[in-house]
């Protein structure tokens, strides 16, 4: 069993329907005490950094989701935003983040080149950087779908797992210990996002 953190902001049901096809039970839940009680989490996320963080400790989920992540140490995953979440902070908003992962969240900006628009939008290679579970069985041709603003730079290397190359190179895929992030859209990329939740689904 898979649970999905209910905060708010996400396309929870796309990711609940790739779940189901690759044969995954999953729940979506805002409610604390099946949050305590996951064996595995998902945390999803589309939209602003400073709302989510806010909904986050509104629905009393901050202190819950940290022990999840730092004392019982079960599988996290973090989509998009949600990966956004697990750095210390984003130039998006003015909260802290989660801060699970030594990492910042910037601004795509690229005032010198009309042709890079913002926000990236589309599919894109990644390139693995270390080696992962999460990314077991990944080639170099492997594509996923993107729809972000803003990306996540790691403060060491070995946290990052995969790289993505957009006006500048990003670390689209992310770990430190049981905590895991991806910049794309699994649920949206196919073949490829499920061959990565098929991954976190065996940790």
């Amino acid at each position: 069993m898979i649970t999905i953190v209910d905060y708010g902001l996400g396309n929870l049901g796309s990711i609940v329907n790739m779940l189901k096809k690759i044969g995954v039970e999953a729940e979506i839940t805002s409610e604390t005490n099946k949050v305590e009680s996951a064996s595995k989490l998902i945390l999803p996320g589309v939209g602003k950094f400073d709302a989510a963080v806010g909904k986050i400790s509104e629905l009393g989920l901050r202190e819950v989701l940290d022990k999840k992540a730092r004392v019982d140490k079960i599988p996290i995953l973090g989509i998009c935003l949600g990966m956004q979440l697990l750095t210390h902070g984003s130039e998006e908003g003015q909260l802290a983040g989660l801060g699970w992962i030594n990492a910042h969240t910037y601004k795509f900006n690229f005032p010198d080149d009309p042709m890079m628009k913002v926000p990236h939008m589309g599919w894109n290679h990644v390139t693995k950087s270390t080696d992962s579970p999460l990314t077991d069985g990944f080639i170099d041709d492997f594509r996923h779908y993107f729809v972000h603003s803003y990306y996540v730079r790691v403060v060491d290397e070995k946290d990052s797992i995969l790289k993505t190359k957009y006006g500048l190179e990003f670390d689209s895929a992310i770990q430190s210990n049981n905590i895991y992030g991806v910049q794309f859209h699994p649920e949206k990329s196919h073949k490829y996002g499920i061959k990565l939740l098929s991954n976190f689904s065996k940790l």
